[in-house]
């Protein structure tokens, strides 16, 4: 699917190596949203991008990857609760960009978890769990 220009309100991106999601265990504060669970790197839109340039800007700052746009694949606009609609999109990575992870400072710990064990997460949000699903078809 192609941006049209419309608002939205953040992406996320399955970041994955082979079979392999890189997912954030996110700090456990009452006062952010989803405490202590299982995140994909993206966040909220700022002002002037476009739905891969905010999905990368958020991978740079949670795990110091820069990757170009032309890699950010099958993305996907979804409503959102918010009233603003979120895209999705998949990345592949390599084990050299693996091992170049340099983790922010959001989030407990990071790791590569299997795709199918991320789609079974209790601590996976819904949304996201059914994202990566219809992601790779599963």
């Amino acid at each position: 699917m192609t941006w049209n220009g419309d608002a939205f309100g953040g992406t996320k991106l399955a970041v994955h190596c082979g079979p392999d999601l890189l997912v954030y265990l996110r700090d456990d504060k009452p006062d952010i949203p989803h405490p202590g669970t299982w995140d994909l790197p993206g966040g909220e839109r700022e002002p002037g991008e476009d739905p891969p340039t905010t999905g990368l800007r958020e991978l740079h700052e949670e795990f110091g990857l820069m990757l170009p746009a032309e890699r950010v694949e099958n993305l996907t606009c979804y409503p959102s609760a918010s009233g603003l609609p979120t895209w999705f999109g998949t990345l592949e990575i390599t084990r050299s960009e693996v091992k170049s992870v340099r983790f922010g400072d959001e989030g407990q710990f990071w790791l590569l978890m299997p795709i199918h064990a991320f789609i079974e997460h209790r601590l996976a949000s819904a949304a996201l769990r059914t994202r990566v699903r219809n992601a790779w078809q599963l």
